[in-house]
């Protein structure tokens, strides 16, 4: 690695000149990688849900669905607006009440019953179904034209209409992300490092790999906006560690080479690699383990962050020390004494107290876990988009919250899914099953051919343009209206109850829409929690027991690390907060591969002191002394890149993963610093009969002097 650092030094101004020309490429694969917003397609193939919306698309030409309220206009208005709507690019079919009769019947035929699904008070209500998918560029457009003829007075629900709200919101919220977390994240290194200048060459080196990592995903086709949205935070906060070492390495080398700077730098960058090597490794292995969700956000998000921590190790070791070399003068003439204080009578009071802070660890644990296993998750896509000012539901960002409240309100209705069944099966069974689906608690209404028109009419009676909505070759299509909210135990039981009698009249008939997915969402991801948190501990695990060749090790940093996510996760439930879904898992892999790197750093020079003779309490003593400020420089860079994140954005999802992400920095950098130390002082004699590399110069066990 020496020669590789030599060359780094030597060719200093080429690797820039490279660094720059390859922004061209990735730039123009950042702007050409497309968005996905709509979590729902992330489910696995095979389950009915995502098998029937193929049909759906197959068999009828319809993707998305949306209904629209229309407040307070005459009739004869309503049916231009209808006919507008109709005319709309993707705009496969509307449904309304006048859709059902057609002019050879007179409109006061039509029973109350059905009159009464799409009116009440001054309000009516269409169904509008698109031939493009939920979240697909056409569908969104077409939401928005639709907003644009519907005016003021109409609200434009469905989960089309959230992702277009969402779209807009994430595209106006993330150039704030960033320069939040750049400007956090700088005032943080400005603070805490030693030189004023050197923040911005690690935020230029580390944007240079972040725009690297954004350009590739063009290779994934399209990801998810969650992956888009906190990439570009949580890699500047990942990978500002290797930029530290590299710089306090660097700094340490020039007193060894005066004069010399390319040889301190080559000494520098080889150093560095061999150090961030078992550290960004961790890191790695906790976003890889992602990949093994069958839920396929996880490989989305996974394989992203994975490649941006080696971009970012490879930009630490390439264009960082060329900068660095570059502007060596500026940087000296920036240097300012470290505002960290030395940290050794500190670290002799923790060491001195290591049973009390045991004591109090274990205290914490029991509550903490308790949080932990008890904290709410939801799943309903709706909670993503948070209102904070609830009187501004009307903005041009939270339309879709306006809708749904109103709908709520004027109609009962909560959510809308659909049922496929057979197009072949006779009306008076298809009368007799809509008739128990509506029977169903919390199922408003049940729209199909064999009900528009009510019992005493047959569906041969429908305009052709009705039956063709919901009819096709193999299938006919129902509405199910229903007052529970996504996601909910009610909800979840209704689809359970509203399945198995569709399955009694046709047993390939299936539900399909935003509730019965979110339902298979909660089954699908419950298991995946499990699958990845075990994959992430077991790889974490492998790694440090490489790493520092150790046995017991392992279970102690993994413990110390595990201790700390279980507060950070615990602690919603006792602020009576409910988390998104897949913020756990996110959380409690990222936390412990980036966050055990600083137990790491402890734990080898715990080692280094310990080889070299010293006794028990001087070793540790001076590892917690000299990790100390490498520990609190990355947590408070890693918290301050995040914590500005999530008191900003409105994405109520983005908030919580970053306000997760800012205090999993400070918990675990307060657990490596009073536990670990502390566990080690309790089983230093385990650790030294089961740990390489704890012999003495002599071949023996380092001096044991106890106190």
């Amino acid at each position: 690695m020496l020669k590789f650092g030599r060359a780094i030094a030597k060719h200093r101004i080429a690797v820039i000149v490279i660094a720059l020309l390859l922004l061209i490429p990735a730039v123009w694969g950042m702007i050409q990688t497309r968005i996905n917003y709509d979590m729902l397609t992330y489910l696995p193939d095979d389950l009915d849900t995502v098998k029937g919306q193929d049909i759906l698309v197959d068999k009828f030409g319809k993707g998305a669905y949306s209904l629209i309220l229309i407040e307070g206009m005459e009739t004869k208005d309503v049916s231009s607006l209808k006919s507008a709507v109709e005319k709309v690019d993707h705009v496969e079919s509307v449904i309304w009440y006048d859709s059902i009769l057609d002019d050879s019947v007179p409109m006061e035929m039509l029973p109350e019953d059905v009159y009464e699904k799409f009116n009440a008070d001054d309000c009516t209500m269409m169904a509008v179904f698109f031939d493009t998918s939920t979240s697909s560029d056409e569908t969104i457009t077409a939401i928005n034209e639709i907003r644009s003829l519907t005016g003021e007075h109409c609200y434009v629900s469905g989960l089309s209409a959230l992702v277009a709200d969402l779209k807009s919101l994430c595209e106006k919220e993330e150039p704030v992300y960033v320069t939040i977390a750049v400007l956090c994240a700088c005032a943080a290194m400005v603070i805490l490092l030693d030189s004023w200048l050197v923040p911005f060459i690690f935020l230029a080196s580390i944007g240079l790999a972040i725009v690297y990592n954004l350009g590739t995903n063009y290779f994934l086709g399209e990801i998810s906006y969650i992956t888009k949205a906190i990439a570009a935070v949580l890699q500047l906060a990942v990978t500002m560690d290797y930029s530290i070492f590299l710089w306090h390495s660097y700094s340490e080398k020039k007193t060894l080479y005066p004069g010399d700077n390319n040889e301190a730098m080559a000494n520098a960058v080889a150093d560095t690699v061999t150090a961030v090597a078992g550290s960004s490794l961790t890191t790695i292995a906790g976003f890889i383990a992602l990949c093994f969700m069958s839920y396929k956000m996880g490989m989305d998000l996974g394989v992203v962050m994975a490649k941006g921590v080696l971009l970012g190790v490879i930009g630490s070791v390439t264009t960082l020390p060329a900068l660095i070399l570059v502007f060596d003068k500026w940087l000296e003439k920036t240097r300012h004494r470290s505002l960290i204080p030395k940290m050794q009578n500190f670290a002799g009071f923790v060491t001195k107290h290591h049973v009390a802070f045991l004591i109090i660890a274990v205290i914490i644990l029991v509550p903490a876990l308790y949080g932990y296993k008890n904290t709410e998750l939801y799943y309903d896509f709706t909670h993503i988009l948070t209102a904070k000012d609830e009187t501004n539901l009307d903005s041009e960002d939270l339309r879709f919250l306006a809708a749904n409240r109103k709908i709520e309100e004027k109609f009962n209705i909560s959510t809308t899914y659909l049922a496929l069944c057979d197009s072949q099966m006779p009306s008076k069974d298809a009368k007799a099953m809509l008739s128990e689906i509506e029977s169903v608690d919390g199922v408003v209404d049940a729209l199909g051919a064999d009900s528009a028109l009510g019992s005493a009419f047959p569906k041969e009676m429908l305009p052709d343009s009705l039956k063709n909505a919901l009819i096709s070759d193999d299938w006919q299509l129902i509405l199910v209206n229903s007052a529970y909210n996504v996601s909910t135990d009610e909800s979840n039981n209704q689809i359970e109850k509203v399945n198995e009698i569709i399955k009694t009249y046709d047993p390939d008939g299936m539900l399909i829409g935003e509730a019965p997915c979110t339902k298979d969402l909660i089954d699908v991801t419950d298991k995946d929690f499990g699958v990845v948190d075990a994959i992430s501990i077991i790889a974490v695990f492998l790694i440090v027991a490489a790493v520092l060749k150790s046995v017991s090790l392992p279970f102690i940093l993994v413990a110390v690390i595990e201790f700390a996510i279980f507060i950070n996760l615990g602690i919603p439930y006792y602020t009576r907060l409910a988390l998104p879904f897949i913020a756990p898992v996110c959380i409690s892999t990222i936390q412990l591969g980036a966050t055990v790197d600083y137990a790491i750093l402890m734990t080898t020079r715990y080692r280094k002191e310990r080889c070299a003779g010293a006794d028990k309490t001087t070793a540790v003593t001076a590892a917690l002394a000299y990790a100390m400020p490498s520990i609190l420089v990355s947590a408070l860079g890693f918290f301050a890149a995040t914590f500005g994140v999530s008191v900003y954005s409105d994405v109520s999802l983005i908030s919580a993963i970053c306000d997760l992400l800012a205090r999993g920095a400070i918990v675990s950098m307060l657990s490596v610093i009073f536990v670990l130390p502390s566990l080690f002082m309790l089983l230093d004699k385990l650790i030294m009969k089961t740990s390489g590399g704890f012999r003495n110069r002599a071949g023996g066990l380092a001096s044991i002097r106890e106190e």
